[in-house]
């Protein structure tokens, strides 16, 4: 075959294979099918570590606001890295100051259930005590996700646009709320269908959420929690974490757990038990060791994700990336 020829074929291959379809992909259902996993880099291109298997995003039919103009260069930027971590409170489990001045609980695994060690765990909550609500963060990759608790099955799937570096979730009535990190909105969907319902505008950042059943409560990744209207998402208080030492920062994922405020202290193994009355850390939880080390292979393959099924009273945690979920038992 001459060059010429060559050259032809392979310039027909090329149109082909890249007009085979008009249809606009933005119109293509939510969710028809459940994307299967591929893998994808472990490391940016600024050496922060990524998901490692994650679903191909599926292409959405929701119309998703653009990310507001803070003034800040780096939000809402795809090559943005994680936050780096601030100075933590040394009065945590095991030092001299802390221990005897709140109890501090272990932990017995009662049962371990398959995790995607794609998903990047932003929020986490159980749903009829047989599935997971999840959403995922990165760029790019970030999710809202219906999951299978005992196998870890992906059953349904909404991915989020790359502008956006998803959060914290909770379900409030019959709505899923979903916070994005640093864009300034977060986003309400029907808890069954994941249908798009609105978006809404906050003031800071957005890590993560739970609710008491009457307010929302927020974290910012500082020592702030924010307790927010559920209709309106206006802010109607806050209260500053504190423990024996001062102020506890990097509060992270949250659940709220028969009258007590549970949330995840960020690149440690820590739950801090919180009063939702006076901000004051009235306990810890130590989950130390419940991941091997040779499965946290990355500096940000941390705790985070706390679930609690009020039915049963069971207690659910995972990480990022982490291959497992775990069903644990508190233990003085």
């Amino acid at each position: 075959m001459s060059r010429i020829a060559t050259t032809l074929l392979i310039f027909t291959f090329f149109l082909v294979a890249c007009g085979g379809n008009d249809n606009d992909a933005s119109q293509l259902p939510v969710a028809a099918a459940v994307p299967k996993a591929t893998e994808v880099s472990n490391e940016s291109e600024t050496g922060q570590a990524l998901p490692t298997q994650q679903p191909a995003l599926s292409q959405n039919s929701h119309t998703y606001p653009a990310p507001i103009e803070t003034g800040d260069p780096t939000r809402n930027d795809e090559t943005a890295t994680a936050p780096e971590p601030t100075l933590l409170p040394t009065a945590y489990p095991g030092s001299s100051e802390s221990v005897g001045a709140v109890p501090i609980s272990g932990y017995r695994v009662v049962n371990t259930y398959p995790h995607d060690r794609g998903a990047w765990t932003q929020g986490l909550t159980v749903v009829d005590g047989k599935f997971l609500l999840e959403g995922t963060g990165w760029w790019g990759y970030s999710s809202l996700r219906r999951v299978n608790l005992a196998t870890g099955e992906i059953i349904q799937f909404q991915g989020l646009p790359e502008t956006y570096f998803g959060e914290g979730i909770t379900i409030f009535e019959d709505k899923i709320i979903q916070l994005t990190w640093q864009s300034g909105i977060g986003f309400v969907y029907d808890s069954e269908s994941f249908e798009f319902l609105e978006s809404f505008s906050y003031s800071h950042e957005g890590w993560g959420i739970t609710h008491d059943g009457e307010k929302l409560i927020v974290s910012d990744g500082t020592d702030t929690l924010h307790f927010w209207d559920p209709v309106t998402m206006a802010e109607i208080g806050r209260i500053q974490v504190t423990d024996a030492s001062g102020p506890v920062f990097q509060l992270n994922e949250l659940e709220y757990v028969e009258g007590e405020i549970l949330a995840n202290v960020w690149q440690t193994d820590l739950i801090a038990r919180i009063s939702p009355e006076t901000g004051q850390v009235i306990g810890w939880i130590n989950l130390s060791g419940l991941l091997v080390e040779e499965e946290r292979d990355g500096t940000e393959r941390v705790l985070n994700g706390i679930a609690y099924d009020q039915e049963t009273g069971r207690l659910f945690v995972t990480g990022k990336l982490w291959p497992l979920l775990f069903e644990i038992e508190l233990v003085p």
